[in-house]
């Protein structure tokens, strides 16, 4: 049992008791107020969270009373439905998207990442038909039309 546990913990990179205390942390609560909640004294509660010891069914069903999420504290996974509505439906949509689609949508998201602060520089390839230097100050919506083929003029 033992050693089911240790390549468990491994896994998952932290353990019972460190997602215990996250959470204990995340709704702002003491060790002790927590313990009062799951029926137990403060003693007990850190020895859960210092792996010493682990709770008992009864304790998981208070936690999860008040907004513990004992998915993420049992398996390190944490749970859907401690998502909001809106994650819930854009990870229902991405999950029934095919790989390309999942790419297009990791690029949208990380292409609204909020830029760094300080001065940002956009390279243009091929043939472009203006170019600015320097720093430019822009107010205003601005249209850009990239790819497809160009409309010859008439002479």
């Amino acid at each position: 049992m033992l050693k089911h546990t240790c390549q468990l913990n491994y896994m998952l990179k932290n353990t019972f008791g460190e997602r215990l205390k996250e959470e204990r942390t995340r709704l702002g609560l003491t060790q002790e107020a927590l313990g009062a909640v799951g029926g137990i004294k403060k003693l007990a509660q850190i020895s859960y969270e210092q792996d010493k010891r682990y709770p008992d069914a009864g304790y998981l069903i208070a936690m999860v009373a008040i907004g513990v999420d004992v998915q993420y504290v049992l398996l390190g996974k944490p749970s859907t439905e401690a998502l909001s509505d809106d994650e819930n439906e854009l990870l229902a949509g991405y999950r029934g998207l095919d790989i390309r689609g999942k790419a297009g949508v990791l690029g949208m998201i990380n292409g609204m990442n909020i830029a760094p602060q300080g001065s940002q520089n956009v390279k243009f390839s091929g043939q472009v038909g203006q170019v600015f230097e320097g720093d430019q100050t822009v107010s205003g919506s601005q249209t850009f039309n990239v790819g497809g083929t160009t409309t010859p003029r008439s002479k």
